[in-house]
């Protein structure tokens, strides 16, 4: 299912800090012509792949996100966007949109922070649904946050400072 740009919310990273509650790491994405935010915690082999990619350093031997970047292009894919889809449970859900040699769209189911990760090593944008951001401004806090799941752990009671 290809989206409509109507539903479709465009964000960068905007701080990928430490929750001080859960020392879980915390990808913000927000909006480009937008006042959104959206945290989304994720995990620290994640989070690590994501910081090296914004500080632009340059492993000695490719890690699995840059294999990844590598394999898409050898084998003649583009990556047009991704998008955060949905937000079920406390867990985030997205997916890749790639273009074949052919113009054939193909979309992979991701988790956020992979997505992320290999969006910002393919240079294409990032999308989130309007509906995931209205369930994740609208959610409870959780009791307990797994990180690996990327779950919506509980804002920190500092939190307008640390993103902003």
């Amino acid at each position: 299912m290809i989206e409509e740009d109507g539903n479709l919310v465009e964000v960068k990273i905007g701080a990928l800090i430490m929750d001080p509650n859960t020392s879980t790491p915390i990808v913000v994405l927000k909006g480009i012509e937008s006042e959104t935010v959206l945290p989304i915690w994720v995990g620290a082999f994640e989070a690590n792949a994501i910081a090296l990619e914004v500080e632009k350093v340059v492993p000695q031997r490719p890690m699995t996100h840059d294999l990844l970047r590598n394999l898409v292009i050898e084998c003649g894919l583009s990556a047009n966007r991704v998008i955060i889809t949905d937000l079920l449970d406390n867990t985030f859900y997205a997916s890749i949109e790639f273009t074949d040699e052919s113009g054939e769209l193909m979309m992979l189911d991701s988790r956020p922070s992979d997505a992320i990760a290999l969006a910002l090593r393919l240079d294409c944008p990032i999308y989130v649904r309007q509906h995931v951001l209205e369930v994740s401004a609208s959610s409870r806090q959780p009791e307990a946050a797994d990180a690996d799941a990327e779950d919506l752990g509980p804002l920190p009671d500092d939190w307008p400072e640390l993103i902003g």
